[in-house]
């Protein structure tokens, strides 16, 4: 898709060309002053009449009428150098993209140094411009009757920059193995339940880990028995599909140790058991997978990055559904760690798949925990659609995270884990503890029932029941999922190597 060239001629014949521009420069300066010049001062005219803005993320297109061999150009608002970050630039340039598919611009130029900044850099502008325009322009093949079905397709994009080619192209790599990391995640979270049941969903895993020689092994029901995976089987109860525990390792290092683990929540559909959910928007619970998905796509973006790190990825997959086997409320589990749990509520069964995933992990090497799910709506009424919550045990491993959100340009929050609240799921008169204690605290105790089973290894716990899936399009992407935190773990894992 990217082409790497020098020296941009205006005279050559292009159809579309893309610059961008900082509301903090008085004048034209750069290309856009070549551009001015060519065109006899419009540009100045137009920013002085407010025709042309350099407002963040305001995208203006101008025809050039035969003056230039330029034909469209697109002004992309930066706001001010000052303010400039990598999440900045890549939605500007997100929006930028959006808008292109919209006028089905299909062969780009961009002018790549009209957006460098000190604030953000080389590499990492051109990262921001590799996974905007992937993220953006991607679109799921859904099951609609195709008739002269024209879908937009990008033919080339060609970054014309007097820096580094060697750099640029190294970068543009990297933001593609991370767009196409969070498009994967995307994809398996717009499938159908019907489509992506516990078998499909290790099928998947299965055939990434082939495609770039991890190791892998899926676990049956049977398998789960004899380890004494009650809380997994107990979800697993209510459906017809077989549970699944899939496991794959990436091995890096001659000795599996240090090993950085992702363990995702896989319910590829969730009704809620017999405490059942409402009607009303039940059939986006295809998308409580979400967790499982970053980690597919995060296995995705590791085969094609190749970090001197090892990493396991662990995913627990099941359906919660209703059969006269499904566990009821008032039920005990016994976890594969021998703790026991009251099932107070069967609609709280993330925490239940991944707490064996989680003994699993440890059993297998896991020295660094990370567990994604779409567990409580808690989280959502907390933090909407825009933040995703995160809980750990340990501050440095937290502050990576934190930093490596950051960088990566996703919005995530601190919640506590307080003394008093490890109390909280201690209330069975029949059990070590119950599964759920009500709404009080509700995304908290998520969080503090599976610290029952982490134990000392250091761990996140990535609540993204509210930024999964959206129900409105955004810069990045079309309504549907959104591959969050796929990014930002990847960006964990590059930290992680460093450390």
């Amino acid at each position: 898709m990217f082409t790497v060239k020098k020296s941009l001629n205006l005279k050559q014949d292009i159809h579309t060309l893309v610059v961008g521009i900082y509301a903090d420069d008085k004048k034209p300066v750069g290309i856009v002053e070549e551009i001015d010049r060519a065109l006899n001062g419009h540009i100045t005219e137009l920013f002085k009449t407010d025709d042309l803005s350099a407002k963040h993320k305001k995208v203006s297109r101008i025809h050039t009428l035969g003056a230039l061999g330029v034909k469209n150009i697109y002004f992309v608002g930066l706001g001010q150098r000052k303010n400039t970050t990598f999440r900045n630039v890549r939605d500007a340039l997100g929006k930028t993209a959006k808008e292109l598919k919209q006028h089905n611009q299909a062969d780009v130029v961009i002018a790549l140094d009209s957006f460098l900044t000190e604030e953000v850099g080389l590499q990492q502008t051109v990262h921001a411009l590799s996974e905007a325009f992937i993220l953006a322009t991607y679109q799921f093949e859904d099951y609609k009757e195709k008739k002269n079905d024209k879908r937009y397709v990008l033919k080339s994009i060609n970054i014309y920059s007097e820096q580094e080619s060697s750099i640029v192209n190294e970068a543009l790599k990297k933001g593609e193995a991370y767009a196409a990391g969070t498009n994967v995640a995307r994809d398996l979270v717009n499938t159908p339940g019907n489509m992506l049941t516990p078998t499909d969903l290790a099928e998947q895993a299965v055939g990434i880990a082939k495609k770039y020689g991890f190791e892998y092994d899926v676990l049956e029901e049977s398998d789960m028995k004899e380890l004494g995976m009650g809380a997994l089987l107990g979800v697993s109860a209510g459906s017809e599909q077989d549970a699944k525990l899939i496991v794959v390792k990436y091995k890096a290092k001659a000795d599996w140790d240090n090993v950085l683990t992702f363990v995702g929540k896989g319910l590829t559909f969730d009704a809620g058991g017999y405490s059942l959910k409402p009607a009303l928007n039940m059939h986006e619970m295809k998308s409580d997978m979400g967790g499982s998905a970053a980690v597919l796509g995060a296995m995705e973006s590791i085969g094609r990055l190749k970090p001197d790190v090892n990493i396991m990825f662990v995913i627990p997959s099941s359906e919660n559904l209703i059969n006269g086997s499904a566990m009821k409320p008032g039920d005990v589990l016994t976890s594969m760690s021998g703790k026991t749990i009251e099932i107070t509520n069967t609609d709280a069964e993330g925490r239940l798949i991944l707490a064996d995933a989680i003994t699993y992990a440890k059993e297998q090497g896991a020295s660094h925990l990370v567990d994604l799910a779409t567990l409580t709506g808690g989280v959502v009424v907390a933090f909407g659609d825009i933040a995703s919550g995160v809980m750990s045990n340990d501050e440095a491993f937290f502050d990576m995270f934190e930093q490596s959100a950051e960088e990566a340009g996703e919005y995530v929050w601190r919640l506590p884990m307080f003394g008093p609240y490890k109390k909280i799921l201690r209330t069975s008169n029949v059990a070590d503890f119950v599964n759920s204690a009500g709404r009080n605290a509700h995304p908290i105790q998520g969080g503090v029932f599976l610290s029952e089973f982490v134990g000392d290894t250091p761990w996140l716990h990535l609540d993204i029941a509210g930024t999964a899936y959206s129900n409105k399009a955004s810069d990045l992407g079309p309504k549907g999922a959104t591959g969050v935190l796929t990014r930002s773990i990847v960006k964990l894992v590059e930290k992680f190597e460093t450390k």
